[in-house]
């Protein structure tokens, strides 16, 4: 029996283990959220300089060749060791290799800010994330931290871009967490990713940067007929999601093959892409599509809209331009939101929230983070509903995603057991090798 004496002072030296936890990750948290936020807040100014120069001066979309030629030269001779993005982050995290040169922030800023000058479809969560764990990782030699360490700071990283690029703490904070493997979270992170989050965005904050706010102002009793709506409206969603990861591998396994020089790449993606756009007639599907994802909550908009962004964006991703996934996908879901209010007997708004949430939901593997992102966004009122989209979203979405290096911790079901994940991993690993 171990005596009392001997009880309390091992909770006293567990208690002190913790303070002294807290006391190290404070300070490093408050060190990569001060310097995440800060170049989140310039990141994103910078976007908005060059949409609206683009969205100004038309012509300049002629030159997308030309800007994918910059990005293609500036990756193969400068960034060759950091060109996987997000993917290199969920693969050191999993197998430490080498911390992840800093070049990586400007290089991923420099290329996303050129895609949007000149009329790519991308986003912008790629950027503000690789910005964020390029950053963060740097401590681990300057302050010779181990690899448990170095695990929790390319967390914090991630959670600091994501958390200040969106205004969302605490989806930024799970996101970091639940993105590393499906079905799998690192507690041991819990608290460093909160703080470095919350830091970050009050940073972004600081400097004056705003962002994008949305309302549902309708929002109906949970009743059972409601319920199935959503459940059935989150089936969608996911299979959206579904189709964007297939869709956008397909790209990029499609021109790593057809074409073997990569600065090239783009450069015939930027061709295409130019005169796709101009046939088109509008730019409303190039760039964020902030104004279309606000005008889907308030107003009817064409049912195809999803479909275009989808190809635009999965084709300027695959083509080797660079930006994000994560805006574009609120763009896919909102539109969707809103087309299915045309049968769905559901609010448009909630709709368009629920589609906003849910389609990033399923790509990215991430249900609980884009749950929490749904009520930061919208309120707790319509948090039933982001829940229940979400989860759905998340399961009918299989498993694949956006990020090819994200690995399955735990199946999303039980039916055919964990063989489920280990048969995609395999899938994944042949898809790789035979592209490589």
């Amino acid at each position: 029996m171990i005596s009392t004496k001997v009880k309390f002072l091992l909770r006293s030296f567990e208690q002190t283990s913790y303070l002294l936890f807290v006391v190290k990750w404070l300070f490093i948290s408050a060190l990569v959220g001060v310097l995440a936020g800060s170049a989140s807040a310039f990141f994103l100014l910078s976007l908005d300089w060059v949409t609206n120069y683009r969205e100004a001066n038309g012509w300049i979309i002629w030159l997308l060749p030309l800007g994918g030629l910059i990005i293609g030269l500036s990756y193969h001779y400068l960034g060759q060791d950091v060109v996987k993005g997000n993917n290199q982050l969920l693969e050191e995290f999993h197998s430490p290799r080498q911390i992840i040169p800093l070049k990586m922030a400007p290089l991923v800023l420099f290329g996303t800010l050129v895609t949007h000058l000149f009329g790519g479809s991308a986003g912008r969560e790629g950027t503000a994330v690789q910005m964020g764990g390029a950053i963060a990782d740097q401590f681990t030699r300057w302050f010779r931290l181990k690899n448990r360490d170095r695990k929790v700071l390319l967390v914090i990283g991630i959670s600091a871009g994501f958390a200040s690029v969106f205004g969302t703490p605490l989806a930024g904070t799970v996101f970091a967490l639940e993105v590393l493997a499906i079905g799998f979270l690192r507690y041991e992170a819990l608290f460093p990713s909160l703080l470095t989050a919350v830091i970050a965005d009050y940073t972004c904050l600081w400097w004056q940067m705003e962002h994008t706010r949305y309302f549902i102002a309708d929002i109906p009793g949970m009743e059972p007929v409601y319920l199935l709506w959503a459940v059935g409206a989150g089936i969608l969603f996911g299979l959206t999601a579904l189709i964007f990861s297939i869709i956008v591998h397909f790209f990029g396994d499609g021109f790593k093959a057809s074409i073997k020089y990569p600065p090239l790449r783009p450069v015939a993606g930027g061709a295409v892409l130019a005169v796709v756009i101009y046939l088109m007639g509008t730019t409303k599907y190039i760039g964020l599509g902030i104004p279309t994802i606000v005008a889907a909550f308030n107003e009817p908009l064409p049912p195809y809209d999803f479909l275009i962004k989808i190809l635009l964006t999965t084709f300027t991703l695959g083509a080797g331009f660079k930006g994000g996934e994560v805006t574009p996908l609120f763009f896919i879901g909102a539109t969707l939101g809103n087309a299915l209010a045309l049968f769905m007997p559901l609010p448009v708004a909630l709709l368009a929230g629920m589609g906003f949430v849910a389609v990033f939901a399923g790509a990215t593997n991430t249900p609980i983070a884009c749950t929490l992102m749904g009520i930061e966004l919208f309120g707790i009122e319509s948090g039933v509903f982001i829940g229940i989209a979400c989860v759905t979203a998340y399961l009918f979405s299989g498993h694949t995603g956006i990020y090819s290096s994200q690995v399955v911790g735990s199946p999303k079901h039980s039916l055919f057991g964990r063989s489920a994940g280990k048969s995609l991993l395999q899938i994944r690993g042949l898809r790789k090798r035979k592209v490589e």
